[in-house]
């Protein structure tokens, strides 16, 4: 792995080279919509990149929260919980997790490129702090996102450029293929439902037991899906529904196409958030379903979709055709319209 270092602030740009030069400027005007040609970028809080990133359900790189190792989600816990502690909002925790696994893989490592060391890959001799201190993952995270708050309008930029004004890595664009890797982190280590905000609000979601079940399955994303398994470190699509719906209070039989009769139906158009969906071979014919999914709201689902994936979240593919026209209501008397 190339490891990516901090740039002394205070030395010219011109010395890393034209083309960080380039992108610092004329890359920030385009995400800001001051080029005037092509696609502006809208500040917001969900960006373009992190909703490719998020409905893929991994860093660019196939990494996902289930493969790190043991010393890398310590490490990101210790990122989360500095955050936590400063009263930095998620979208600063998902900017430094992304920032870590880019220079350092999440490892506290005590070498780098030229003097840069740890986590974050600061360098002492760039003010960042003693060798021994930017060690200290405390230390060294809670002076990361010091910087990262000090950057005017930090929040609405895209991850990778509030990383990059951070870091002024020679690697502008390689914080982006970990966006989708953090927010997943913050999801499963913090409990976070949503925090890139692509998704629905969380406090637009519904009270009672819908809004439970969508809390419980986004608080799974990452988790590998596992054809049987009915959780709480994998499972199939059923089983997320299964356990998301008794943490809810409401018991669904154990299958999709049972499920699909275990409330009442209403076109999926008319679906509201915590209905279910499914895909059948032949949407006429509930007996042949074979997948499930729990809708957020916002053309929004979650699911547990198929081996070699994790549970995820990704807009409704309402013009698919294996897609039931009829939705599930949970907990409303089966067969009726709810």
């Amino acid at each position: 792995m190339r490891l990516l270092r901090p740039l002394r602030l205070l030395v010219p740009l011109v010395a890393v080279g034209g083309a960080l030069v380039i992108f610092l400027v004329f890359g920030f005007l385009a995400y800001q919509g001051g080029t005037g040609g092509g696609a502006s970028f809208v500040p917001g809080y969900c960006d373009a990149g992190l909703r490719s990133a998020t409905q893929s359900g991994r860093g660019q790189a196939g990494d996902t929260a289930a493969t790190l190792s043991a010393e890398q989600r310590q490490n990101a816990t210790t990122i989360i919980g500095v955050a936590k502690q400063k009263g930095a909002p998620p979208r600063a925790w998902l900017v430094a997790l992304a920032t870590a696994k880019q220079e350092s893989d999440l490892r506290n490592i005590n070498y780098g490129d030229r003097d840069s060391l740890g986590l974050f890959q600061q360098r002492p001799s760039q003010g960042w702090g003693s060798p021994a201190q930017v060690l200290d993952p405390v230390y060294s995270t809670t002076i990361f996102l010091d910087k990262l708050l000090q950057v005017p309008n930090w929040d609405r930029l895209p991850v990778t450029v509030a990383a990059q004004t951070v870091q002024r890595s020679a690697f502008p664009d390689a914080y982006a293929k970990w966006e989708g890797l953090a927010a997943e982190l913050v999801s499963q280590l913090a409990g976070v439902a949503d925090p890139t905000g692509c998704g629905p609000n969380t406090a637009t979601l519904p009270a009672g037991a819908a809004g439970n079940a969508i809390r419980f399955a986004l608080a799974e994303v990452g988790k590998p899906y596992v054809w049987g398994a009915t959780g709480p470190n994998t499972y199939d699509c059923s089983g997320l529904m299964l356990r998301a719906f008794q943490a809810a209070g409401i018991d669904l039989p154990r299958v999709s196409w049972q499920q699909f009769q275990a409330g009442g139906h209403v076109p999926i158009k008319q679906a509201q958030p915590g209905d279910l969906l499914f895909y059948a071979t032949d949407p006429s014919d509930p007996a042949t379903i074979h997948h499930v999914m729990l809708y957020m709201g916002d053309g929004q689902m979650v699911e547990a979709p198929y081996s070699g994936e994790s549970v995820r979240v990704r807009p409704v593919p309402w013009g698919y055709n294996e897609l039931v026209p009829l939705a599930t209501r949970p907990g409303t008397t089966p067969n009726s319209r709810a």
